[in-house]
């Protein structure tokens, strides 16, 4: 005798997104130039996606000490979510609709679309610590896998081109337009399907954004309802965010993000100095000829002895060979390495030139250098910039064929440092402003949801 387990009813997950079907259903050919019409949408998401990500950090520190997501910061976050999922099912991630989206966090009942999630008294401190970068990776795989464009590079005689393949997303978007256009009505087939994938996507995103302590389920629910729970009743009229809480955190989070880049920036330039050398990555050049030459480099301008101290160029070969490194005047490198077999280095992203001819007529001393240095080991130049067109020459001493070597270029700076500071104190200072700025809107949001 087999026994049957009947399985358990399944619970609605916290975060409900829902679509209503209209009657007379989406026209047929507003959707190729929805992308058009959705511009003001995207313009507005961007700047709320970023206080988004800043009041999530909030959130986490938040959750981190209290146990609680600050029931403010839920609704702002929510608000979000909800914008982002009814652009989303006018637009491309569902075509469900014609009725443009209100520019508006609320919940709006008489919209097709909307979103709600249920907000959580307690929340786990502990696993605030690894939901959204650990716990997640299997969806953000699968989603991934869904929604990403794949591409595939190739490079021939003429250059890289580059195919991509599009996501499935947008496989089910465009053949649900091409449908929606020839027929006249969405196929409630895909209809479904694309809900069951933005409902994923938006179940993940409330579960990496710190809204619910529940698993997301590895679960395609299609169709409109979500769930045997109804969703809560709208925020009232008197909304806690209202347009000036809205921008005010906005503002903060963008001086918040200019100032955490200005900080950063700084930082860099200070730390990219070594031994007072704001020093490029080590570069790797190498020849089959007797010599590697770079291209013209010009100097010249009024700012040339202010703005810059004192050059450095570095290079040595790996298999430890004596070397010649050399910096001269464009037409005497030239007139030296007249016939020479060698190869040009053009950038570090571009493809080395090589140049046919036969060995160097006399040792490289014997020509006219603006500063030389030879010998094994790395080989170090210091020279003082001067205005003029000039090309560096790496080669061995002993004028044999092959050679491949490390190289790389420094200067110094004499603005940088006060720059830095300027920048530094600047960017500190927009910090603090923006964290102003953010906590007066989320007090002004709260205060009103008081009142």
């Amino acid at each position: 005798m087999t026994a049957v387990v009947a399985p358990e009813p399944t619970r609605a997950y916290p975060v409900r997104l829902t679509a209503t079907p209209e009657p007379d259903g989406p026209s047929r050919g507003l959707w190729l130039v929805k992308w058009l019409l959705v511009i003001p949408h995207a313009i507005v998401l961007a700047f709320l996606w970023l206080a988004f990500g800043v009041l999530t950090v909030v959130a986490f520190v938040a959750i981190l000490v209290t146990g609680r997501y600050p029931r403010a910061i839920f609704d702002f976050t929510v608000g979000v979510l909800r914008w982002s999922w009814r652009v989303s099912y006018y637009a491309y991630g569902n075509l469900g609709t014609d009725r443009y989206p209100p520019f508006s966090l609320r919940s709006d009942p008489d919209y097709p679309a909307d979103l709600h999630v249920e907000y959580p008294e307690r929340l786990s401190r502990g696993l605030v610590l690894v939901k959204s970068w650990l716990l997640a990776i299997p969806h953000y795989l699968i989603l991934g896998a869904l929604t990403n464009t794949g591409a595939v590079q190739a490079v021939d005689a003429d250059g890289t081109w580059v195919w991509r393949a599009p996501g499935l997303f947008a496989v089910l978007a465009v053949i649900a337009g091409v449908a929606l256009l020839f027929t006249g009505r969405l196929p409630q087939g895909l209809y479904d399907l694309l809900l069951g994938l933005n409902r994923w996507a938006l179940r993940v995103t409330g579960y990496a954004a710190l809204m619910t302590d529940a698993y997301p389920p590895f679960r395609l629910d299609q169709g409109g309802p979500d769930g045997p729970a109804a969703p809560p009743p709208p925020t009232p009229a008197g909304s806690r965010w209202t347009a000036g809480p809205v921008l005010s955190v906005i503002a903060g989070a963008v001086a918040l993000a200019v100032g955490l880049g200005m900080a950063t920036g700084a930082a860099a330039m200070l730390a990219a100095r070594e031994d007072g050398f704001v020093t490029t990555p080590t570069m790797s050049v190498e020849t089959e000829g007797y010599a590697v030459v770079t291209d013209v480099l010009r100097l010249e301008g009024v700012g040339l002895d202010e703005g810059l101290g004192q050059v450095r160029l570095r290079a040595e070969a790996d298999d430890g060979r004596e070397i010649f490194l050399g910096i001269g005047a464009d037409d005497d490198v030239r007139a030296y390495l007249a016939g020479v077999e060698r190869s040009v280095v053009r950038g570090p992203w571009l493809p080395e030139r090589s140049l046919p001819g036969g060995p160097p007529a006399s040792a490289p001393e014997d020509a006219t250098w603006l500063a030389s240095s030879s010998g094994p080991g790395r080989q170090e130049l210091v020279l003082e910039p001067q205005e003029g067109s000039w090309l560096i020459v790496v080669m061995p001493t002993d004028l044999s064929t092959g050679l491949a070597a490390e190289v790389d270029a420094g200067a110094e700076f004499p603005w940088l440092e006060p720059a830095a500071g300027v920048l530094l104190a600047l960017g500190l200072g927009l910090l603090l402003v923006g964290a102003g700025v953010i906590a007066l809107g989320v007090r002004a949001a709260s205060v009103r949801a008081a009142g």
